[in-house]
């Protein structure tokens, strides 16, 4: 592992050239990989890992029917690379568990009784083994238990896969029942595109995981852009103007001069009148949200949050109820503008 330091902490992480393709390969040889679920990071890290030389089988409920059809259209085989969910369990000897939260609880039962001694139960959210006392998830003591977290969305894995980028994953064994999970892990990190791995616990990472999508990643943002516009729409300011100023500038510009060289060269490479109003406000916007994120963070840590993703996601009419709540953010006027001022970018417009 290299040593890198992070803002003065020294912290070991595996990289793509110290731990190659080759190496992940060799690993990896005998090995039959199913990825179970065909939803959000299931295709990603199917075809990485395919392009990478890895043996690997989609297992996928054949009566949910979007997800068995769309695998079948992005050419995996039935019975040949496409399985039922407990006969790609049989045949692999890596079960990379990447149905939803929710599912993994109701699919437990059928996946744990066709798991054999060595196997490897792969996880990309600590979610399911954390809270086990709430979901049922507790692997028998023959299997090791791994897992790689990417840290994006599967379109970013697989983007960023074929770009040559990579995308940061975190790992962690937690059971390791054959000798091998720990060079398992890394070469599945590896195998799925990731760029470099840094090492963390089941623990550690659901409980950022779970604050970061609830707070800076998704709630937090879509909450102050949201409280943004409305300000200046409230003021009279047209909405295409109120969505320039609150998210096209974001995400079209200053977004990625903070991801090629962090906040403060953002700063820097903006106006006097930008950079001084931006360190003066963001120390109010610190203060006024740091009680929002202890409460959130101690909701994680608590099983709160599980709790309730459980009880919503599991119900019956969840995705009615989910679309419905899409649909109203979708055809809210800020996102309505949205998609007025995407249609205007010349990549839209040669179309």
């Amino acid at each position: 592992m290299a040593k890198i330091n992070f803002g003065g902490t020294m912290e070991e992480v595996v990289t793509s050239e110290e731990f190659t393709v080759q190496k992940a390969q060799e690993v990896l040889k005998k090995e039959v990989i199913a990825v179970l679920g065909y939803g959000v990071q299931g295709p990603a890290q199917a075809f990485n890992m395919r392009d990478n030389g890895v043996n690997v089988i989609i297992g996928q409920s054949p009566e949910d029917k979007p997800y068995w059809e769309k695998a079948i259209a992005d050419g995996w085989a039935p019975g040949q690379t496409l399985f039922p969910i407990e006969e790609a369990v049989e045949k692999a000897t890596v079960i990379q568990y990447l149905v939803s939260d929710a599912a993994q609880t109701i699919l437990w039962p059928k996946v744990k009784a066709h798991l054999k001694k060595g196997d490897a139960l792969y996880f990309s959210h600590g979610f399911s083994i954390v809270y086990k006392e709430q979901t049922g998830v507790i692997p028998p003591d023959f299997v090791d238990v791994i897992m790689v977290a990417p840290k994006g969305s599967g379109t970013s894995v697989r983007r960023n896969f074929v770009d040559g980028s990579g995308i940061n994953s975190s790992f962690a064994v937690h059971q390791d029942a054959t000798g091998r999970a720990m060079e398992r892990t890394l070469a599945l990190g590896i195998a799925i595109g990731s760029g470099f791995l840094f090492p963390t616990t089941f623990q550690m990472e659901v409980y950022s995981d779970l604050t970061g999508e609830r707070g800076v990643l998704m709630g937090a943002l879509a909450g102050m852009m949201e409280a943004q516009y409305a300000e200046l729409r409230r003021h009279g300011h047209t909405p295409s103007e109120a969505f320039n100023e609150t998210v096209e500038e974001l995400t079209q510009s200053l977004i990625r001069l903070v991801g090629e060289n962090g906040m403060d060269w953002m700063y820097a490479n903006c106006s006097a009148t930008a950079q001084r109003g931006a360190l003066d406000w963001r120390h109010k916007f610190r203060k006024a949200v740091e009680p929002v994120f202890a409460e959130l963070y101690n909701s994680v840590a608590t099983g709160k949050e599980t709790e309730i993703v459980l009880r919503v996601n599991g119900a019956p009419n969840y995705k009615e109820l989910l679309n419905e709540e899409l649909r109203e953010m979708r055809e809210s006027e800020l996102w309505q503008a949205g998609a007025a001022v995407r249609s205007l970018r010349p990549e839209k417009r040669k179309k």
